[in-house]
């Protein structure tokens, strides 16, 4: 397994970041600890969460997902050091029941979710905090359109700021990162950090794949700009780029089966008909999905890490390797082409 060093940090991360919002809902305490101990010994070191998960959220399960993986770090102590361990902060709304509705994200907000999230995690520090998406009213999960109608009124860019900088001079967090943000939001929160003379965001989590780039335009600028990387989330759409789908198959027990609401922006017809020409693209490689899939965000030159998640042992070993693939110049273009025909069908 590769490693990157994130900008402007001393992170070295694999490649692969083990991702863990099923656990809790599709997955038992039991499967992760055993995926966590799988994924380690396979040369991953880098571990997701959130205090939201598992998903989809519900109140009886928050704050699930942390406590498993704090009961494997109770057991492994001596292994604490090998995990780069990333977890998030829930932003304002959506989730009412996360601190009684106190979900504004502000600086008292900011300790207390941190404080929650360590006592759950069962560790004295994390390595990466991240917004899990933005205070302020931008388009989110699949939106495309900006709502000046949905304005409101919140806590500034600069008290998130001077909240996680107290979290970083307290050692409870070593960085900071967003996710679910906006160019306009990085260069917002890079230009307040340096105005107060404050640490800035490393990161960004955001959605991308072969079938949802919203990356590559002025995000992707943003983060050559302010010296930063992109950890990729849902690398395989949800699980369309798994290839079980392929053809509108429906797999019992599998999340979009199970959860109707779930991934609407991977729903659309047109998301269905590109991987479908994905698929025969890897056959005729000789590649997976997922190989095709995974390798190509390997290959994006603003890669911090892909966030893989798997229910199944089986499932977590075919993304591992996946993740590991490099492509050839040749199946690059050949990618290429399929994206001028669907340029960006999950956005």
């Amino acid at each position: 397994m590769q490693t990157r060093t994130l900008p402007g940090t001393d992170l070295v991360v694999s490649e692969a970041c083990l991702g863990t919002m099923t656990w809790g809902e599709q997955n038992t305490e039991a499967d992760a600890h055993a995926q966590l101990t799988r994924a380690l010994d396979a040369g991953v070191n880098f571990v997701d969460t959130a205090e939201m998960y598992p998903v989809p959220p519900v109140a009886a399960t928050q704050g699930r997902t942390e406590t498993y993986i704090g009961t494997w770090l109770a057991r492994n102590r001596a292994r604490r050091g090998d995990i780069v361990l990333a977890s998030k902060i829930a932003g304002p709304g959506r989730r009412d029941w996360i601190r009684d509705g106190r979900t504004d994200v502000t600086a008292a907000t900011i300790a207390e979710a941190v404080a929650t999230s360590l006592a759950r995690l069962q560790t004295d520090y994390i390595d990466l905090y991240q917004i899990h998406w933005p205070q302020r009213n931008v388009p989110l999960f699949g939106a495309r359109t900006f709502d000046p109608a949905k304005e409101r009124d919140g806590p500034s860019i600069a008290e998130q700021v001077r909240g996680m900088a107290a979290m970083i001079k307290a050692g409870k967090i070593r960085h900071y990162g967003l996710s679910n943000e906006t160019a306009w939001g990085v260069a917002a929160f890079h230009a307040t950090a340096r105005e107060l003379g404050l640490p800035g965001p490393v990161t960004v989590q955001q959605s991308y794949s072969l079938v949802s780039r919203n990356v590559d335009g002025d995000l992707a600028e943003a983060l050559f700009r302010e010296n930063m990387s992109l950890l990729a989330y849902s690398p395989l759409a949800g699980g369309l780029l798994s290839g079980k789908y392929v053809g509108g198959r429906e797999i019992p027990g599998a999340r979009f089966t199970l959860f109707k609401d779930f991934g609407g922006r991977f729903r659309r017809p047109i998301v269905y008909e590109a991987v479908d020409a994905y698929a025969a693209l890897a056959r005729e490689r000789g590649l997976t999905l997922v190989q095709l899939a995974l390798g190509y965000v390997k290959s994006r030159w603003f890669l911090g890490s892909s966030i893989i998640g798997a229910t199944t042992l089986a499932q977590l070993d075919e993304d591992i390797a996946g993740a590991q693939v490099v492509l050839d110049a040749a199946t690059l273009a050949a990618i290429a082409d399929v994206q001028e025909r669907y340029p960006n069908p999950a956005s």
